[in-house]
């Protein structure tokens, strides 16, 4: 499994050099300063200055939605179901998880696109601050030095709640607080577990899926993602209590 996994990285990493990621510049190793996202939350980010220029170029007047929060003001549920839809080893890897870098970049190989990406929340956080919905290979390989220099630089804690606060939910939707309200009419910190599952399960594509939809996608996802969170006893059914501990 070593050998392949190795094998897979070098031609990934070649493949990358191929197409010219030489021409990164050296200031993507010192730039942007992450290190004061340790104190400093966010006021905006490049994905949502990337969604006005699209509305201001169609000729469209809309406005962002969205409201900081803190972590603590979270529900449980929706911290545990996004982990789970979106990077279930997050507590554990240094910011990237190579399996399933390795499953994406086969399939990519096997279709002829770039496609399926892998990422884990920490490399999606960074997407979404600093780069662009793109997916050439020189943004990703932007994208794996800052995701490389914010692990190094914040807690897995304060990734997350990042990452909660700046996710694209819906069309001018950002952050966990503005999907309740938009999607359920409630606080982030009132989400239900069932809420919870549906707005993780439309992460991969918020603007095309609605959490409150009967689309087959949505409720074959949620589904899965409520299960998991039964199984590991996040959730109680009979009563949709938190179980004890701090299971992810």
């Amino acid at each position: 499994m070593r050998k392949r996994k190795t094998r897979t990285i070098a031609i990934m990493a070649l493949a990358a050099l191929l197409a010219g990621v030489v021409s990164i510049p050296l200031s993507a190793f010192v730039y942007p300063d992450i290190s004061k996202l340790k104190r400093e939350n966010p006021r905006s980010s490049a994905f949502m200055e990337y969604r006005a220029r699209e509305w201001k170029e169609a000729g469209k007047k809309k406005s962002i939605s969205f409201y900081w929060v803190p972590l603590s003001a979270v529900s449980s549920f929706a911290a545990k179901a996004v982990i789970i839809a979106e990077d279930d080893k997050f507590w554990n890897h240094e910011g990237f998880d190579f399996e399933a870098m390795e499953r994406a970049f086969e399939k990519n190989l096997k279709e002829k696109k770039l496609k399926a990406g892998g990422s884990t929340i920490s490399q999606q956080l960074v997407k979404n601050l600093y780069l662009s919905p793109s997916k050439t290979p020189v943004r990703k390989i932007r994208e794996a030095i800052l995701t490389w220099r914010m692990e190094r630089s914040l807690s897995k804690r304060r990734i997350l709640e990042l990452y909660l606060n700046v996710a694209e939910w819906g069309d001018g939707v950002f952050g966990i607080e503005a999907a309740a309200r938009h999607y359920f009419g409630v606080h982030a910190s009132e989400l239900g577990p069932m809420e919870a599952a549906r707005l993780a399960a439309v992460l991969p594509n918020p603007r095309k899926y609605d959490p409150r939809g009967t689309s087959r996608y949505v409720s074959y996802r949620s589904g899965r993602i409520y299960d998991i969170m039964v199984r590991r006893g996040i959730v109680i059914p009979e009563s949709d209590e938190t179980a004890s501990g701090d299971e992810s």
